[in-house]
């Protein structure tokens, strides 16, 4: 590790981005400092990973992460139909951590803020005995009144999710088994890539944004029926979804996970990160069916009485319960 606070935050200026643009001041004084565009809306959000919580060493690289650390705070940014611009990082770091770890970690994050074009400006360091925690402070802009909310979905409105649901979740299965070091085929390494490299849907969440397409959005951070669950609570309705319509990972995989686990995957399983959506019928013809090689699929619609229900593939209705990522749910 660096020897001491300020040899950290030397390298880290020489290592992030300089400031331009509408950055006046980054990494290396009390604060940052950044001008505000006339007739745009600022989006704040924040996220904490911590250790054994969000990762743990044994399953997830530095670099991954750094990566993801970054990735969801970009997401809630997508579902709000805004365009990312800085991040803050504070990090508490172990007394264990390593340097080679600290520079992985960095690496993994500041990689996807490149490709996102999101300046990091700064944050906050400290040395604890205990586990690493770190928070993600991300700033993001959209125009003015026209930000996507959870609350604008309405009766009658169809119900979209971008990508495949549920990979996350299997990757995460897959790195935790036993026969992770044999041969993998190219679906296993699909999910187990998903779970650690997650992609925010900023572009996608703009394009709903600034065609004014989407009634109401957010990502899917603690699985599809959490999140739905949070959508329909914000807009007061309820919603029907048909087990046939949703994009889960279907493809062939170890005979140890049978189809009603596949299905789990894709209701329940968190960390996916795509965008949950909803569309007036009036509008649906104006959504593509892909979107920048992502499928975006109709799942369901909203309904009036406030209740979740899951449609399967035999026609029988059931209650849906949100059985997704809760921290305040015991073991």
């Amino acid at each position: 590790m660096m020897r001491n606070e300020q040899e950290f935050v030397r390298w880290l200026k020489q290592i992030a981005p300089k400031p331009r643009g509408r950055l006046k001041l980054g990494i290396g004084d009390d604060a940052a400092m950044m001008a505000v565009s006339p007739g745009r809306d600022v989006i704040l959000t924040t996220d904490l990973t911590i250790e054994n919580v969000h990762f743990t060493h044994a399953l997830h690289s530095a670099r991954s992460v750094g990566h993801r650390a970054l990735a969801r705070s970009l997401s809630d940014i997508a579902a709000m139909g805004g365009e990312p611009r800085v991040a803050l990082v504070s990090i508490a770091l172990s007394e264990r951590t390593t340097a080679a770890w600290v520079k992985g970690f960095y690496s993994g994050f500041l990689a996807l803020a490149e490709r996102y074009r999101v300046a990091v400006i700064g944050g906050d360091t400290s040395v604890v005995k205990g586990t690493i925690l770190i928070d993600v402070i991300a700033v993001g802009e959209v125009p003015k009144g026209k930000e996507l909310r959870r609350s604008g979905a309405r009766p009658g409105d169809w119900i979209f999710v971008s990508g495949s649901l549920g990979l996350s979740s299997l990757g995460l299965t897959l790195l935790k088994s036993r026969t992770r070091r044999g041969r993998k085929s190219a679906e296993e390494k699909a999910a187990i890539r998903a779970h650690l490299y997650p992609e925010p849907r900023c572009a996608l969440g703009r394009f709903l944004s600034q065609e004014r397409i989407a009634s109401a959005a957010i990502d899917i951070s603690d699985g599809l029926s959490t999140d739905l669950q949070h959508l329909c609570e914000a807009s007061g309705t309820g919603a029907r979804i048909w087990e046939n319509s949703i994009p889960g990972p279907w493809w062939p995989v170890p005979s140890r996970f049978s189809p009603g686990e596949m299905l789990h995957f894709a209701l329940h399983g968190g960390e996916d990160y795509q965008l949950l959506f909803t569309v007036p019928p009036a509008k649906v013809p104006r959504l593509p069916r892909r979107f920048r090689g992502v499928e975006l699929q109709r799942i369901g619609e909203v309904t009036r009485p406030r209740k979740l229900h899951l449609v399967r593939e035999a026609g029988r209705e059931e209650t849906l319960s949100p059985a997704g990522w809760d921290h305040f749910r015991k073991p």
